[in-house]
């Protein structure tokens, strides 16, 4: 009973997780979608970021322009992989829940712009360097990668020194 009710805890985390950096993604789009005009840069963090409307129908550095079906793809086996990942591992911890979810919306938030329009909006501009533009899922998944790597090495540790730790009873 308990371990259905952490399981269900660590599922409901994660869909939290995820619907919320979908909802940041989708809106800051549909902001870009508004209020930029292509190709015109808007300082918002002037010397660091700027503002600047682009449809990308690849990934990052425009790699697979045009294969925005296979990036799709990508996502749908990506959040499918993490969600039954959660689903059969009984002992993840909240807080690579939490990585999980932060990952499986920017993959999302990326995909329904991919299945809506064939290309992802993307808005984000690097004034002090050239960088390619992206947009919050993009922040997301990036994100939560490097967390959840890091996360990932430190619950493994921790396992491993559970495992290798002397049992009641033996010496």
């Amino acid at each position: 009973m308990a371990i259905a009710r952490s399981k269900a805890r660590r599922e409901a985390i994660f869909s939290l997780v995820a619907l919320i950096c979908i909802i940041a993604d989708q809106a800051t789009k549909a902001l870009a979608r508004e209020y930029l005009s292509p190709g015109e840069a808007v300082p918002f963090i002037p010397g660091v970021l700027n503002l600047q409307f682009t449809v990308n129908t690849g990934a990052a550095f425009s790699v697979g322009e045009g294969l925005s079906w296979l990036f799709a793809a990508i996502a749908v086996v990506v959040v499918a992989a993490l969600a039954i990942t959660l689903w059969r591992t009984s002992d993840v911890p909240i807080y690579l829940c939490v990585f999980a979810g932060i990952i499986a919306g920017g993959a999302v938030g990326n995909l329904i712009d991919r299945v809506a329009s064939g290309g992802v909006v993307d808005f984000f501009a690097t004034a002090f360097m050239d960088f390619p533009i992206f947009n919050v899922a993009d922040v997301c998944i990036d994100v939560g990668v490097v967390l959840g790597f890091i996360g990932y090495v430190i619950w493994d540790r921790k396992r491993a020194e559970g495992a290798n730790a002397p049992h009641e009873g033996e010496a």
